[in-house]
């Protein structure tokens, strides 16, 4: 080893330069898992002496030292003496036979370095577990230079810093970082760090990290200078180790390159950290996410993560359907700020909005003529100017519900009526300044109008049915709950063929006829609601068993029906999933026995308030009629029971709170 330290490296070039042209030796791995100086002497091209040689620094007593640049560990050696092509023989033959890392580290230290290698504990060698092990791929890559500062007894401590090289230029000096304790488990399980030297730096190659595939600092270049090198490059070659890295970016000890080093592996691993953020997602996934939370959550929540969030709530998409509904900071301004900045909203709900006047809606409308949606369900502060600059500016209004205003006339139906041709639903209930003139100028004006509610309106009489039976052949849902009229108006709608839906509760002079005549004429009702009307009983339900051939829902709450009705139903329809009776004083457990007996197709049976229905037959057809839902006090009860203990609710938990 001593010898290729030795002045006479330029000599050995020349003579060994024609035996690599004769025979070329097989390239062997270094056991070290690195590219050493051994593997130079051993298997390397003519170019690996060479260039080593001008890395070596001779002694003051005339003595050269040698570095492996794995180890970091300095080894004396004799100088003056060439190496010629014989010796090299005898070392590779040498190095062929060894068979243990102990070997390996005789091999490599004379007896004197071997001692005091030997009384700091095991050697760093010992933790390879093979001397032929293939080095990582990255520690493979030409032109990468690795070294630990690691000084041993009898090299000067500022020695130039010796490293394996493969068409490398000259490597800039760098101050050694402070290098962390890299542990490895010992043979008795414990860990052990490997000390060199008495005054020596502590380092051991990690047996975990050593295959880490971190990536490489380019080498400087040889006509670059040392300060334009460090500023240039990543890191200085001396601080490239795979799984080493600075204490501390900002100790007084570490060098401008170990610090600019450590700061951007610093920068790569949070680089590396961030590709597991929400944010690396798609935008059209992040927004599809963010679809599933309200308007509230949005703006109060979600904005207020960062920057890129708040772009994203404020997509146009979000902006197409306000639900503003139940917000009591939402007012005027509010409104007037979304107008001037989203003019593309489609759907706006403000329901029980109490801070939005007049003056905010007209402005939305005003600006938002694309407006398609409106609901403004129970603000009773807006009137007809709302609703009027509305028809006015939103000519594609299809759907406008703005029950419960008090304010709302006639004006602001006529003004539908007049521009808004598009009008398909419409709910006005409570709307108590209604009459039947705005109902006929409305019905007029929307013939595509399919959905109309009206609820305990109580100036809307048989004229307005009439009127709507016949403007409006599209109808296909119509209520008219609790209003003033009669069977004369009611018998106007056996004219819409499209109707399914019908809403006749608590009509006062409603008669049996009447409600037959609809459900022989009307094939498509599927759902007839009679609620509350006294005058239906056992004969018209059976009518309506008989002729509803695509009824599905019937709601017979307080009708004066017996249990007559109930097995008339499962006798005669095959149809009828929904059957409610409550409040019928009449049903006993016999036409609530009958009806799950022979109904092929019933599936809930409402007996609430059925005060002749025992609970002990109510829980034997639950036992024996399992797909079909019996609705009675007690088991509504056990059913909400059930579900707050699937929700986590507890009764030790609500007495403690």
């Amino acid at each position: 080893m001593g010898h290729l330290l030795s002045k006479n490296g330029y000599r050995l070039k020349k003579r060994t330069r024609k035996l690599h042209h004769r025979k070329k030796k097989k390239k062997r791995n270094c056991f070290l898992q690195l590219p050493c100086m051994l593997c130079f002497i051993v298997h390397s091209n003519g170019s690996g002496l060479d260039d080593d040689s001008d890395h070596l620094e001779a002694g003051a007593n005339g003595s050269a030292c040698r570095r492996n640049s794995i180890t970091g560990i300095s080894v004396a050696g004799v100088g003056g003496v060439g190496i010629g092509v014989a010796a090299a023989s005898k070392l590779a033959q040498h190095y062929a036979t060894l068979a243990s890392p102990e070997d390996c580290s005789k091999f490599l230290l004379p007896p004197r370095d071997l001692a005091i290698w030997e009384g700091q504990g095991r050697s760093l060698l010992s933790a390879v577990p093979a001397k032929l092990l293939p080095p990582p791929a990255p520690l493979r890559t030409p032109g990468v230079s690795v070294t630990v500062p690691v000084t041993a007894p009898g090299c000067p401590g500022d020695s130039t810093e010796m490293v394996c090289k493969r068409k490398c230029s000259e490597v800039q000096r760098c101050t050694p970082c402070k290098q962390p304790r890299c542990a490895f488990a010992a043979p008795d399980g414990g860990l052990e760090n490997g000390a060199v030297g008495g005054g020596g730096r502590e380092a051991a190659p990690n047996s975990e990290t050593a295959n880490c595939h971190l990536p490489h600092c380019p080498l400087p270049s040889s006509s670059s200078s040392p300060s334009a090198s460090s500023s240039s490059s990543p890191a200085a070659a001396g601080c490239c180790r795979p799984g080493l890295h600075a204490d501390s970016p900002h100790s007084s000890e570490s060098s401008p390159c170990c610090r600019h080093h450590y700061d951007d592996c610093q920068g790569r691993s949070s680089d590396g950290g961030d590709h597991s953020s929400i944010n690396h997602l798609p935008s059209s996934i992040l927004l599809k996410v963010l679809s599933h939370l309200t308007v509230k959550e949005r703006c109060l929540c979600a904005s207020l993560v960062c920057k890129y969030w708040r772009d994203l709530c404020l997509d146009f998409q979000f902006w197409k359907q306000i639900d503003l509904s139940g917000l009591q900071q939402v007012n005027d301004d509010l409104l007037v700020k979304i107008a001037s900045r989203r003019q593309n909203v489609t759907e706006i709900n403000i329901s029980d909005c109490r801070g939005v006047h007049d003056h905010g809606v007209s402005s939305l409308a005003a600006h938002c003529p694309g407006l398609q949606k409106y609901t403004a369900y129970r603000c009773k502060q807006l009137g007809d100017t709302s609703l009027s600059a509305l028809a006015t500016h939103c000519h594609l209004l299809v759907k406008v519900h703005v029950g419960n205003q008090d304010q709302l006339t006639d004006e602001a139906l006529r003004k539908l009526g007049e521009y808004c041709s598009e009008l398909k639903d419409i709910h006005l209930g409570q709307c108590y300044s209604i009459t039947d003139e705005g109902m006929v100028a409305l019905a007029g004006g929307c013939p595509k109008l399919q959905r109309l509610y009206l609820q305990e309106n109580k100036l809307v009489t048989d004229r307005s049915v009439r009127a709507v039976a016949e403007h409006c052949p599209e109808l296909q849902f119509v209520g008219f709950m609790g209003c003033p009229v009669t069977s004369q108006g009611v018998i106007h709608l056996t004219a819409l063929q499209n109707l399914s839906v019908l809403d006749l509760r608590h009509i006062s002079e409603l008669n049996n006829e009447t409600v037959m005549e609809v459900v022989r004429k009307c094939r498509n009702l599927s759902s007839l609601n009679l609620c509350l009307n006294w005058s239906i009983n056992d004969r018209c339900v059976e009518i309506i068993a008989k002729e509803g051939r695509s009824l599905k829902e019937l709601y017979l709450v307080s009708c004066k029906i017996t249990d007559h009705a109930l097995i008339a139903i499962g006798q005669y329809s095959s149809t009828i999933e929904t059957v409610d009776a409550g409040w019928c004083k009449d049903i006993t457990d016999q036409g609530a026995t009958q009806i799950a007996q022979s109904s092929k197709s019933l599936r809930y049976l409402g007996l609430m308030r059925c005060d002749k229905v025992n609970e002990e037959t109510v829980e034997r057809l639950v036992v024996q009629y399992p797909h079909i839902v019996f609705s009675t006090v007690m088991q509504d009860c056990k059913r909400t029971l059930e579900r707050a203990y699937q929700m986590g609710w507890s009764p030790n938990t609500s007495n403690t709170s």
